[in-house]
């Protein structure tokens, strides 16, 4: 049975190991950090292994026990790895795509489900800092500070994390304070474009047993690898400075408090885009009249209180959560003559508050309940100046969302083999949105919603090594505005019914594992395609649509092997067929045809691997050398051609790097990009302009792309005690 179950995964298992999962326990529930890594990480320096533990369940369980498509990474090997962002970090999970176009903006999808392009529609992946909700995908770009690890769940999570959780979600885990006094010391320089990263935290007990704080900051700023030909300087440079800290009481045995609070502040370039004659042509030339630049706040505050209630546990969290953006002069018309130029800045403030019982009510069954509140506003202003008619148009934009929620899972183990989990969430959202133009005010939009999520999931552990499961899950995302001046003022939502089939093998002693997922997703209304209609306003403005049907199906696998015991093979595959299957909505709206069936920007192959060798070298001395590889398949570029889609190029990237440790203190060199692959990050063909408008005399449309990073070389050192 078991080798049957593997067997189709054995090709791929052979060319790709997967990726080597997280070896750390949940601090939330004991308050202490764990010393713990990952088991690649751990088996690269020579530590022993422990059972791997996550809260995918909102409940500390093995990796192993848990009936989902997990990946989980630790801080440290994103450290070692030199990733800095949650979309760096989707290089190292199956099934997860993002990319991005400015500092503000994400492209995320997981199974090719969610996707979401711009920053003004709900995301289709959750994302989640410590289990709080984040309503936009911008801080994907962000530095990740002081995190202790990665958790991303593949598949709808409805029925435990909420809407807008169609394609799966990911969870950020921060370090937590505990007894033990902890200093980290991390810094980083890298060239040619001046990356550099200096960070650092520090936690322990006040009262021990107690009062623990943890308090964390960093910099981080770099200059990027495009330039602009009409003003000069760099055309798409970076520079953030973000904070956080945590103070844990514990006043019994039976009570945990947590408060958090986290501030960042982001300066970056906002859509950097290069004109380019075709998908080969990697010019890394900006034509922009201005720097286009762009400024982020965020602030964030939460507590989280746990009370012990015997066989049950009672936890209740509230949040709140604030993005602003500025753009003091923004390019309009991506092209070298000063036409379009606009202002703006906008506010996102979400308040979410949570109750959920954790119970268990005999040996065999236990339960989790819970209800959900969310409040959304969102309000922007902004200034569109047609430069020649010396031309300016004033908007505004406000819309306000509540949510409200009940959830349940009911999990029956009938024998220590089998396990059925049956959950339910019922979802009912508000929206309602009002803007002016000119001054004059638009009718004002509204969108009301009530949908059910369910999930369904049987389990059976053949034995302490191997199990198996099969799920069925529906996901959903709320709909939303376009702009005021959009010819299309209403979209509604999409969602997924999600069928799964998994198996997860570890070897008794630990030197090799093995998952993989077979998945199908039928998915309705998808919301990921849009396009751009020349703005009541002038210019250009962004269109957001329900384009049709798609079909998801495919395989992943992620694990890792030991072939001795200081050598760790370590890696993940996603092979994947994402199609629309029904446009004619999008037909129906636009009056257009699509040249491709394909998804923008989701490619049908991307994967990992690593290899990590360890040399001991005595006295808690050793040095590792590190080669890996990640890479994607090819994509289909934005596109509202109707006869002839573009295609862009598959491209791997490979990095090295060797560690050198002596006690607490690690050094480090690295290369990324070893050989200086070029390829697209983001990529719009010319059609989209020339449908805007934007089609001038001396500077006809042309396609725009936004060349991934080139060649990066650098030193790391870090210093934990």
């Amino acid at each position: 049975m078991r080798l049957a179950l593997l067997a189709s995964t054995a090709a791929f298992a052979l060319a790709v190991p997967a990726y080597a999962q997280t070896d750390q326990r949940a601090a939330e529930a004991t308050g202490q950090d764990s010393p713990q890594q990952t088991q690649a990480e751990a088996a690269a320096a020579t530590l022993d292994t422990g059972e791997i533990v996550v809260t995918a369940r909102k409940r500390e369980e093995t990796l192993l026990d848990v009936p989902i498509a997990a990946t989980a990474i630790t801080g440290t090997v994103l450290e070692n790895r030199g990733i800095n962002s949650v979309r760096e970090a989707a290089s190292l999970t199956p099934g997860l795509n993002i990319n991005s176009d400015g500092t503000g903006r994400a492209f995320v999808a997981i199974r090719g489900v969610g996707v979401t392009l711009v920053q003004t529609v709900q995301p289709g992946v959750g994302l989640f800092i410590d289990g709080v909700y984040q309503p936009n995908t911008s801080y994907l770009n962000n530095p990740l500070l002081d995190v202790e690890r990665i958790e991303v769940l593949r598949g709808p999570q409805g029925t435990l994390y909420g809407k807008n959780t169609l394609g799966g979600a990911i969870n950020v885990i921060t370090r937590q304070p505990g007894n033990d006094l902890e200093v980290r010391l991390i810094g980083s320089y890298a060239g040619p474009d001046d990356s550099w990263l200096v960070s650092g935290s520090v936690g322990g007990p006040i009262v021990k047993d107690v009062l623990a704080v943890r308090v964390a900051a960093s910099h981080r700023q770099q200059d990027g690898f495009l330039r602009n030909t009409v003003i000069g300087g760099n055309a798409n440079p970076f520079n953030s400075d973000s904070v956080n800290a945590t103070i844990r009481f514990t006043p019994g045995e039976t009570t945990r408090l947590t408060i958090k609070g986290a501030y960042d502040w982001v300066k970056g370039v906002n859509t950097p885009y290069a004109r380019v004659a075709g998908p080969t042509d990697y010019s890394r030339n900006v034509q922009f009249n201005t720097p286009n630049t762009v400024r982020f706040r965020y602030k964030d505050a939460n507590a989280r209180l746990e009370q012990d209630l015997g066989d049950h546990t009672l936890t209740l969290v509230g949040a709140y959560n604030e993005r602003t953006s500025e753009t003091a002069d923004g390019e309009g018309d991506f092209g070298p003559i000063n036409f379009v130029r606009s202002t703006g800045g906008d506010t996102l403030r979400t308040r979410t508050a949570e109750a959920r019982l954790d119970s268990k009510w005999t040996d065999t069954i236990s339960s989790l309940f819970g209800l959900f509140y969310s409040n959304e506003t969102f309000d922007a202003a902004s200034t569109t100046t047609i430069v020649p008619l010396a031309r300016s148009v004033p908007q505004t934009s406000a819309t306000e969302a509540d949510t409200y929620a009940a959830f349940g899972t009911i999990f029956w183990k009938p024998n220590s083999d089998y396990e059925v989990a049956l959950g339910l969430r019922y979802d009912h959202e508000d929206r309602s949105a009002k803007g002016t133009v000119g001054g004059a005010p638009v009718p004002e939009a509204k969108l009301k919603s009530n949908q059910w999520e369910p999930r369904i999931t049987v389990t059976r552990h053949w034995d302490r090594e191997f199990m198996t499961y099969a799920s069925v899950s529906r996901g959903y995302r709320g709909g939303g505005f376009n702009a005021p001046t959009a010819p299309v003022r209403t979209y509604k939502g999409d969602s997924a019914w999600a069928y799964e089939v998994g198996a997860k093998f570890a070897s008794a002693d630990r030197r090799f594992s093995l998952s993989t997922a077979l998945f199908y997703n039928d998915y309705k209304n998808y919301i990921g395609l849009n396009s751009v209609a020349p703005s009541s306003a002038g210019g250009l403005v962004t269109v957001d649509l329900n384009a049709g049907d798609v079909e998801s199906y495919g395989i992943e696998i992620e694990g890792f092997v030991k072939p001795v015991q200081n050598w760790t093979i370590s890696g993940g595959l996603t092979v994947m067929h994402a199609r629309l299957t029904d446009t004619s909505p999008y037909t129906a709206i636009t009056g257009r045809l699509l040249s491709s069936d394909r998804l923008t920007f989701q490619p049908d192959v991307f994967g990992n691997i690593n290899s990590d060798y360890t040399i001991p070298l005595g006295d808690k001395r050793s040095l590792t050398f590190n080669v890996g590889a990640t890479g994607k398949g090819k994509r289909l570029a934005a596109t509202l051609n109707e006869n002839t889609p573009t295609l862009l190029k598959g491209y791997v990237l490979a990095n090295s790097s060797i560690v050198y440790r002596t006690g607490p203190l690690e050094l480090s060199a690295f290369v990324n990009n070893i050989f200086k692959k070029k390829y697209f990050e983001s990529y719009i063909e010319k059609t989209t302009l020339q449908l805007a408008g934007i089609n001038f005399p001396g500077a006809p449309a042309t396609d725009l792309g936004i060349i991934g990073d080139l060649r990066r070389y650098g030193v790391r050192a870090a210093l934990r005690f």
